[in-house]
């Protein structure tokens, strides 16, 4: 008699799981890749989640409160959109996650290029350090009207508003360098930042510039084009 597949931990469940949802998006995957991602029968994931959305719920947990998993009764139930949405949320709405540009709201307090430097330190350090979770909610998100309507619309867009009222009040005060348009260039911080940060790993060539290297130089050259 064959003996009882062992138990695998429900991290690996989880990790199998972002890692198919990001190579593939949710529609286009299914359970059984993640059942051939883990080396386990079709039947057997479903010990562990009970659906798809069990199982995406899982992969944004693994990489959003990884804690949460030790000890978490299995399987998962299948949670509704609002669930998911809710558990990004909670990740995204700590107005902590960018204390410098959150602090611009009011009168300035410092000179404008350490303001606005720690506000590109704090955005390059915020998408480095997140930029798998990132991965993992854009790309399912295309298939998911709840969680597109959250994170492109009422996040992104509200991060490249804030962004670009900064700028705008800056510019006005003869503080920053005027530009032609204002939400093109905080669109334009924002992308520059997070290719370096993010997206550059995905490059064979780009992925070997030195991170540090690439911090230092995006910091340098947006400060660059912005102050007087």
């Amino acid at each position: 008699m064959r003996g009882r597949v062992p138990a695998r931990p429900v991290g690996e469940i989880a990790e199998a799981a972002a890692g198919v949802f990001m190579a593939k998006g949710y529609q286009t995957a299914g359970v059984s890749d993640v059942s051939a991602a883990l080396g386990l029968s079709h039947g057997a994931v479903y010990t562990y989640a009970k659906s798809k959305e069990a199982l995406l719920y899982l992969a944004l947990l693994r990489l959003i409160r990884p804690a949460a998993l030790d000890g978490l009764a299995t399987p998962v139930p299948t949670p509704t959109p609002e669930d998911i949405v809710a558990l990004v949320d909670g990740w995204a709405s700590d107005d902590s996650v960018l204390p410098a540009l959150v602090a611009t709201s009011g009168r300035r307090q410092k000179p404008v290029e350490d303001e606005l430097g720690e506000i590109v330190d704090e955005l390059y350090a915020f998408i480095e350090h997140n930029r798998h979770l990132l991965a993992l909610v854009e790309r399912c998100a295309a298939d998911l009207p709840e969680l597109a309507q959250y994170y492109f619309v009422q996040r992104r867009r509200g991060l490249l508003d804030t962004l670009a009222d900064y700028l705008r009040r800056r510019v006005r005060s003869g503080a920053l360098r005027p530009v032609p348009d204002v939400p093109a260039a905080a669109r334009f911080i924002v992308e520059t930042i997070a290719w370096f940060a993010w997206h550059r790993t995905g490059d064979p060539d780009s992925a070997r510039l030195d991170d540090t290297a690439c911090r230092d130089t995006v910091r340098h050259l947006l400060l660059s084009a912005f102050l007087p």
